[in-house]
């Protein structure tokens, strides 16, 4: 690693062998945080220098390239504001600075997200160029300016990236993952890095939901722990072994073997020939494999929670979790149908408890697949929606409470062997607390209660 030196704009923006790697997140600043930058640069314009964060970049020894690891959203965005800036009546008598030899002419952004985001961008930094005068334009390339820090080991790089911002408040919980199990794939191929990050890039917009609604609460409530406010502080969740340490430890051993079977078996000639492939065995509640499995796990139950929510978008439940039950008639039906139309299923509260029911759902697919799934959805909804006819408002520590208590599903799916142990699990008849003000719109989910004798009413 070099020493960290403080680079100005003009330094910086025309380095041309500066690339956007493959593996970044894609470019999402809004247009506040555009209009701010604008705002603090025009405001400092009187200083004898703006200091404008910290840039990381490696050094690709092998393709002599300056790869940017940490600083990327707001360097693209200062790419475009001095791109807007060449192209005023100004710019031409300040002949050392050209649009030709501007970094960003020379990157490849092929991602829609980004290109999307960059061109809106561009419109509106565009509108408000008329701000800029000469003399800011000059302090915008000469004084505004970077820590601009360079390393060679693209570990390292990653090390730093981690480190940074997990101190920070730029990034998502998931950025710093990624950022994480990407440092951990020092002894995988650029190629494998690529397919990791495209896999990632699939479903980059439904990760907050996936995180934050569905694998956090899991994995936490399995073990009776809180699954409240996922963030950069409790990222540890999902890091975990690698399967290539030297450490020989018992519990790593059946995690490696299926490792390398996986690989194995997915690299062998016969799948050129019968072009098949097997997923990782991923369990939710499985310890955690650092590096590309991370990648592969968080693409596989993305996949299968969007086959959960879309039991409640297709008209009798087409989806295909449920396309091999014959019996369209049984109450998992109607209880499904019922979710999906009753008045009150968008209030605060019933969102929070109808979590708790698709996390339920998706354990039990994970674990069990479909066998016996509707007796299971009848359980699950019946312990699900229990607060909400019980308690007169279901906050969100109410709902988390439920899902991390000792006698609740989620530690009876963890340690079930058999689908009778949770389709046999004993539930207590629901207090229902009739005739509150508070609790409205609930007719029908009592009158699915009362079908299925699980109630007691205080009339």
């Amino acid at each position: 690693m070099e020493k960290p030196k403080i680079k100005s704009l003009e330094e910086i923006l025309f380095i041309n062998e500066l690339t956007i790697p493959k593996y970044q997140r894609p470019y999402k600043w809004s247009a506040k945080n555009v209009n701010q930058l604008l705002n603090d640069i025009l405001l400092h314009s009187d200083k004898i220098a703006y200091r404008l964060g910290t840039l990381v970049v490696h050094h690709d020894l092998k393709g002599n390239e300056l790869n940017v690891v940490d600083g990327q959203q707001r360097l693209l965005t200062l790419s475009l504001i001095a791109y807007e800036l060449l192209q005023t009546e100004i710019a031409p008598k300040l002949k050392r600075f050209t649009v030709e030899n501007l970094s960003i002419s020379n990157v490849k952004i092929d991602n829609e997200v980004s290109i999307n985001n960059l061109k809106r961008n561009q419109a509106i930094i565009k509108s408000r160029i008329k701000e800029f005068t000469r003399d800011t334009i000059l302090f915008f390339f000469e004084k505004c300016e970077f820590v601009y820090i360079k390393l060679t080991d693209i570990s390292e790089a990653f090390q730093f990236f981690d480190s940074q911002n997990t101190r920070g408040k730029d990034l998502e919980p998931h950025d710093l993952l990624k950022a994480y199990h990407l440092r951990k794939m020092v002894g995988n191929t650029e190629e494998e890095k690529i397919q990791c990050v495209t896999k990632w890039e699939e479903v980059s917009d439904e990760l907050h939901t996936v995180f934050d609604h569905y694998l956090y609460k899991v994995r936490q409530w399995c073990k009776g722990r809180s699954g409240l406010h996922f963030n950069k502080n409790k990222i540890g969740v999902f890091k975990g072994i690698s399967v290539e340490d030297t450490n020989n430890y018992n519990f790593v051993q059946p995690y490696r073997i299926s490792h390398y079977f996986t690989e194995k078996y997915n690299n062998d000639i016969y799948r050129k020939i019968d072009l098949s492939q097997r997923d990782y065995p991923f369990q939710i509640d499985m310890v955690m494999l650092d590096g590309k499995r991370f990648f592969e796990y968080v693409h596989y139950y993305a996949n299968l929670i969007h086959k959960i929510q879309n039991i409640y978008n297709e008209k009798r439940f087409n989806a295909s979790i449920l396309k091999n039950v014959p019996d369209k008639e049984h109450v998992a039906h109607k209880i499904l149908e019922l979710l999906r139309t009753y008045h009150g299923r968008n209030r605060t509260g019933d969102l929070y408890v109808k979590n708790i029911f698709d996390c339920c759902i998706l354990y039990y697919l994970d674990k069990f697949g479909t066998h016996k799934l509707e007796e299971a959805i009848v359980k699950f909804f019946h312990w699900s929606f229990a607060p909400r006819l019980e308690k007169r408002a279901v906050k969100e520590v109410t709902a988390d409470n439920h899902g991390k208590a000792y006698n609740g599903y989620f530690r009876t799916i963890r340690e079930a062997v058999h689908t009778n142990d949770i389709i046999h699990k004993s539930l207590d008849l629901v207090n229902y607390v009739g005739k509150d003000k508070a609790v409205k719109n609930l007719e029908s989910i009592v009158g699915m209660f009362i079908e299925l004798n699980a109630i007691r009413t205080n009339g």
